[in-house]
């Protein structure tokens, strides 16, 4: 097929995620290798975001692919309740790489899944109900992730299920608890106190967060605060739940963003990364109290393609890769590079105002004016910002937007050389929100 014939047949019979189907007008990509892809015309783009943070050692990885095509010839399926060598495998090597007594996974199709089993499993273990998180976050398109999530994103699923309630972060849109880091985590936790208060503790299950902020900030939390956090909930016997979905397996430059404090989550939820995104796959990781709860009550969660070997083998090659190839190491050692590249890019542009990067885990914020006002309103986006993101790509960068933020997200595998290529594209067209700056 031309790239006119896919796209028509694609609108035709297919549904795309978060659009309104009429105003779509979707990329093709045919090929893709390392920190690139291509469309169907041949046209190289810079792989920016990682897709959906996802594509973390970079594209179509030879290991990767050669591991699937092996498994294939062996074994593509077989029903959950069965042993297989790459469940086995994939076991043992997240119980090498996961921090404490992490050493047992339920697998899922992604982490969406891998956040409902925490649900379940948060509820089970401790016979309470009811679940925290924050208003900046999200979790998951299926029904009980959207309850979690805090962004506009749940509004069309509400109302939703019962039980979930939602908290500020220490970060919220519109202010801050305080100036410093030691200011913000003491305000926010007293805050989070009363809310537990408020609530009944013995009614509160788990906290869910993202320990560093994903698609609402890419934020990291203030210095103490997650121990904090631990500290306020593991007192009133709630647990920490760390969706790791997006910024685990070497985004943020450690394995797993929680370990940038001094901290190990009750529950670990992981996808993306864990293969890179040669397959689905999720696997919801638990400290060994909470795995042995079950030696006697049933673990009351399935589903059909749990633990699929396919996917497991991507996994095993994935996190392999990650390991052996030093990918986690390079996202540490370029977080400053990025730093620089940003740094550059907002003392040249003025709608460039606050810019940040955990890792290649990064985002520019942009701003319409001298006081530092967001470009746009929460839940709002600016013509300038999608017309922006078109240019990037006419010039071959793709990369995402958020309102007023734009993504910087690239395969782990990248080098400097190419970053500084990715932010040369950036500095030719951020004139485009330049011109709307009001002064």
């Amino acid at each position: 097929m031309d790239a006119e014939q896919i796209v028509e047949l694609c609108k035709r019979h297919t549904v795309f995620s978060w659009a309104a189907q009429g105003k779509i007008n979707p990329l093709t990509v045919d090929r893709a290798k390392g920190i690139y892809f291509w469309d169907k015309s041949g046209k190289r783009y810079i792989d920016f975001n990682s897709q959906l943070m996802c594509v973390n050692i970079g594209h179509n990885h030879p290991k990767v692919v050669a591991a699937i095509k092996a498994q294939a010839d062996k074994l593509v399926f077989s029903w959950p309740g069965s042993a297989t060598e790459p469940r086995a495998r994939l076991g043992k090597l997240l119980s090498e790489i996961c921090p404490a007594d992490i050493d047992k996974f339920f697998f899922t199709n992604g982490g969406a899944e891998c956040n409902e089993a925490a649900i379940k499993i948060a509820r089970l273990y401790t016979g309470r109900h009811k679940i925290l998180s924050y208003y900046r976050s999200y979790h998951g398109g299926t029904h009980g992730a959207m309850q979690l999530t805090g962004d506009p994103r749940r509004w069309a699923t509400e109302p939703g299920a019962p039980g979930f309630v939602k908290v500020m972060n220490p970060y919220p849109y519109r202010y801050r608890f305080g100036s410093s880091d030691e200011e913000i985590t003491e305000n926010n936790i007293r805050y989070l106190s009363e809310v537990i208060d408020y609530e009944g503790p013995q009614n509160i299950a788990a906290m869910f967060i993202e320990p560093v902020l994903g698609t609402n900030g890419i934020q990291a939390p203030p210095k103490g605060y997650l121990e904090a956090l631990r500290d306020l909930l593991h007192s009133h016997g709630i647990l920490l739940v760390a969706d790791e979905v997006m910024a685990g397996f070497g985004r943020t430059g450690k394995w797993f963003s929680h370990q940038h404090a001094d901290v190990v989550p009750d529950l670990m939820c992981m996808a993306k990364g864990l293969t890179s995104a040669h397959l689905p796959l999720g696997a919801l990781g638990m400290r060994a109290k909470i795995a042995q709860h079950f030696d006697d009550n049933v673990f009351s969660a399935g589903l059909t393609y749990s633990s699929h070997a396919m996917s497991l083998a991507a996994g095993i090659a994935a996190v392999e890769a990650t390991r052996d190839e030093g990918y986690v190491d390079n996202a540490a050692r370029m977080e400053e590079v990025m730093r620089t590249h940003m740094r550059e890019l907002a003392a040249k542009h003025p709608s460039v105002g606050s810019y940040r990067a955990t890792g290649l885990f990064g985002a520019l914020e942009l701003q319409k004016n001298a006081a530092g006002d967001p470009l746009s309103g929460y839940n709002e986006t600016h013509p300038a910002v999608p017309k922006l993101i078109r240019a990037l790509l006419e010039k071959g960068l793709f990369t995402l937007s958020h309102w007023n933020m734009i993504f910087c997200n690239p395969p782990l595998c990248i080098n400097e050389e190419q970053l500084g290529e990715s932010f040369k594209l950036l500095d030719d067209c951020l004139a485009i929100t330049d011109d709307v700056y009001e002064g």
